[in-house]
């Protein structure tokens, strides 16, 4: 495909730059729906595994372990894609030549997709899947090969940068109405947020180090931040589960050596 757009007649450079701006947003919204949905759908096989792991049914979850690596593949390949698409909806500019734009977004898309290039297996969505299944038996021990530090590092792994609320000091998992900066991806309770804009002419991001200044404009409740902390949530509530069952158990054994 290639810009059939004269950057010297009609609007000019501006106008197209607008045009290609506007519609890099409309697809990246169009991936981050795709997104959300396979996102929930890896906490839907989590959950069936784990249902399967207490019937002891281990050939079926091996098969949806296999699923999730695959469903994994096209995930990451999704989030490139958004990524590329976002990066050339903020830098194109027309030139006098038309442009290729499949082999534009191409060679953004293997830039991202070469930067990171973890196997499925250590990826946290694929790590977070193999501790649920193996939690169900084998409760606070590490699994074959891992030491107790890796649990924590996977447990703790999401694209979330921080857990509280720097100016209410409430969590992320009790915030009433949440949202994100669009260029830091710091999260925040909208109205201490918004109250902390409109105070400062340059308001910079109230998290310590964070170097960026944030406007009313571009901090934004997306819906893939509502999914990442319901999965914190969810995290939240198998670790206090996992918890209780490991404090039964010793009990248990006290008693009997009693």
């Amino acid at each position: 495909m290639a810009s059939t757009s004269d950057p010297r007649g009609g609007g000019g450079v501006p106008a197209a730059s607008g045009v290609m701006t506007t519609s890099a947003s409309m697809l990246c919204s169009e991936n981050q729906s795709l997104i959300i949905e396979m996102r929930k759908a890896f906490n839907m096989m989590k959950e069936i595994a784990v249902d399967l792991e207490r019937e002891n049914e281990s050939a079926k979850v091996n098969e949806l372990e296999n699923t999730v690596a695959e469903l994994l593949a096209t995930y990451e390949d999704c989030t490139y894609q958004t990524s590329a698409i976002e990066s050339v909806g903020n830098t194109y500019q027309p030139g006098a030549e038309l442009t290729d734009f499949k082999k534009l977004l191409n060679d953004e898309f293997m830039k991202f997709k070469g930067n990171k290039s973890s196997a499925p297996q250590n990826h946290p969505i694929m790590r977070q899947f193999r501790e649920a299944v193996w939690n169900v038996h084998h409760s606070g021990q590490p699994m074959p090969g891992e030491e107790q530090e890796d649990i924590i590092m996977t447990n703790n792994q999401s694209t979330i940068l921080n857990i509280t609320c720097p100016l209410s000091g409430k969590p992320i998992t009790e915030l009433a109405e949440p949202v994100r900066g669009v260029d830091c991806m710091h999260v925040y309770e909208k109205k201490a947020i918004m109250g902390y804009i409109s105070r400062n002419a340059q308001a910079k991001c109230p998290i310590t180090g964070c170097p960026r200044f944030l406007r009313q404009d571009k901090v934004v409740s997306d819906p893939l931040l509502l999914v990442e902390i319901e999965e914190m949530r969810s995290m939240s509530k198998e670790n206090m589960t996992a918890t209780l069952v490991e404090d039964f158990t010793m009990t248990d054994d006290e008693e009997e050596e009693d």
